[in-house]
């Protein structure tokens, strides 16, 4: 992302965990050295800030000027999964690209079922032969293990010479193939089952390997149920560029609300983090497990730890397109220009589901290098904002203190409002009851176009039964740097606010500054949940 800058590397994580004690010592070090940005692919469970050895570094590096950005986690794509949630913390969630390496499943009865993989080398299946196909879960082991394709639950008798089907799950993807490889099996199918539904991760398997996902798998299964001799080849077509729908928000990518302050929506962005050109170490085999002796310089790797390094390299070019921009400046510009929109023009996709996504899944959207250059206002904020927030949350004085290393004085912020109010780039609103019920939010834009005098005029697209106003509609700036604030009212209908016990409904939409030439926008989420 960012070509020309110098890399330091802090090593956290070991053999038995990654520590707290290094994790903070890491950002000491690094804000020691003059880091402009820390990059952070490592997370945990989600813990009070103050417990939180990622958000007690973090607001020290951010407080100094260092921008902050980590992994959402890898725990999509069921809801409250994400990590890293601190609002200091620019936190990333993972799309796909308009890439892929498509690798079919082709059946004894003609079907074909997409499936990826990036297996090149070695012996392979021969074209236009099909080859006899078993479920592991069936026919080749011992029940449960088998169907996992576990170490040393695989039967020789049943498996040699066949393609076997794993079900995804427990053990690695990688040594999945190794088990099925052992026992003189000729090739695997990978197949997810319900909860990794359609999303799918291309892998270098030590055999012809494919994956495919639940809906491919449940049909291969039947298949193999139903034939009283099953064949099938895997189709192995390369590459494929000019993917559509892209981006999608990656299977694994863990979704919101937050667990610790829904009042904050995170992730914030999504970036590429599904099946990314990464470099490998020259020591390892491109499956990453023991037996594989291959060696290769680059990989292809996925996760949010693929997706939270994209975003810090654009938060370098951005410090050094524009070096008195804060964190907060910087992740206001990265949230205000991203794009909630496919190559399709649609809505991005879930990939779990392939329906729409959310703003739970994507944040305020897909970030865009080149708006997020010039994106005409930014929502700062500044280390007593931060205080301020964390004592809307009824932190004590000691909770606080273990956060910021210094004492705080709540009387007055707990007064001013509430943790909503904290000058985030997005809007997030959390009702607890029913009927009709409100709220507000304020927040105050800077202004960094390059043209001093300027109007904005506020584009609103208000969630699905609730009312959304703004005041003032229309900011006049009259120089750089300028502040300006504004209100904005949420309101929820009754028949929204009515809702079963113990439900819950998700409702999206946005407000947008634009001057004609910038489009601000910030996501709105009004959530309504229903007491049990």
């Amino acid at each position: 992302m960012a070509p020309k800058a110098r890399l330091a590397a802090y090593k956290v994580c070991w053999a038995a965990g990654c520590f707290d004690s290094d994790i903070l010592a890491a950002f000491d070090a690094a804000v020691a050295d003059g880091a402009d940005v820390v990059s952070l692919s490592v997370g945990g469970v989600v813990l009070p800030y103050y417990l939180d050895a990622i958000a007690v570094g973090a607001f020290s590096a951010a407080e100094k000027g260092v921008f902050v950005s980590a992994s959402a986690g890898n725990g999509g794509p069921g809801g409250l999964s994400v990590t890293n949630v601190a609002p200091w913390v620019t936190t990333v969630g993972a799309g796909s690209m308009d890439r892929s390496f498509p690798a079919d499943v082709k059946l004894g009865n003609g079907r074909v079922l997409p499936g990826v993989s990036l297996y090149g080398g070695g012996p392979g299946l021969a074209n236009g032969r099909m080859y006899p196909l078993i479920y592991a879960g069936s026919n080749a082991g011992d029940g449960y293990s088998s169907s996992l394709c576990l170490e040393g639950s695989l039967s020789a008798d049943s498996a040699k010479g066949k393609i076997v089907v794993c079900d995804r799950g427990v053990n690695s993807r990688a040594a999945k193939g190794e088990a099925v490889r052992k026992v003189g099996a000729i090739g695997m199918v990978l197949a997810n089952g319900v909860f990794d539904g359609e999303g799918l991760i291309a892998d270098c398997h030590v055999l012809p390997a494919t994956a495919v996902g639940a809906a491919a798998g449940d049909e291969i299964r039947r298949y193999v149920a139903a034939e009283k001799a099953p064949t099938g080849t895997i189709l192995f077509r390369g590459t494929q560029l000019g993917v559509r729908p892209a981006p999608v928000v990656a299977s694994f990518s863990a979704r919101g609300p937050s667990p610790q302050s829904p009042d904050i929506l995170k992730p914030d962005v999504i970036a590429p983090g599904l099946n990314i050109l990464a470099a490998w170490p020259d020591n390892v085999g491109p499956a990453g497990i023991p037996s594989d002796r291959r060696r290769t310089e680059f990989n292809i790797l996925s996760g949010t730890s693929m997706a939270c390094p994209h975003v810090s390299g654009l938060a370098a070019l951005l410090k050094a397109a524009h070096p008195d921009w804060s964190p907060a400046a910087i992740r206001s510009a990265l949230m205000t220009t991203a794009y909630t929109r496919d190559n399709q023009g649609r809505t991005m996709a879930d990939e779990s589901t392939g329906n729409s996504s959310d703003a739970f899944g994507f944040g305020a959207g897909h970030v865009d290098p080149r708006r997020a250059m010039d994106p005409g206002l930014v929502y700062d904020i500044s280390a007593a904002d931060f205080v301020s927030f964390l004592c809307n949350l009824n932190y004590t004085g000691q909770n606080i203190r273990a956060i910021t290393r210094r004492y705080a004085d709540c009387g007055g912020a707990r007064r001013a409002g509430h943790a909503g109010n904290l000058n985030y780039p997005s809007l997030s609103a959390v009702f607890v009851g029913g009927g009709r019920m409100k709220t507000h939010f304020i927040r105050t834009v800077t202004n960094v176009g390059a043209a001093g005098r300027s109007v904005y005029r506020a584009e609103v697209t208000a969630p699905q039964g609730c009312r959304v106003t703004v005041e003032p509609s229309r900011l006049a700036f009259r120089r750089v740097g300028q502040k300006l604030s504004f209100l904005v009212r949420v309101e929820v209908e009754a028949a929204v606010g009515r809702l079963s016990p113990g439900s819950s409904s998700v409702r999206s939409g946005a407000v947008a500054w634009s001057d004609g030439r910038h489009s601000v926008r910030s996501p709105i989420v009004v959530t309504v949940q229903a007491p049990i």
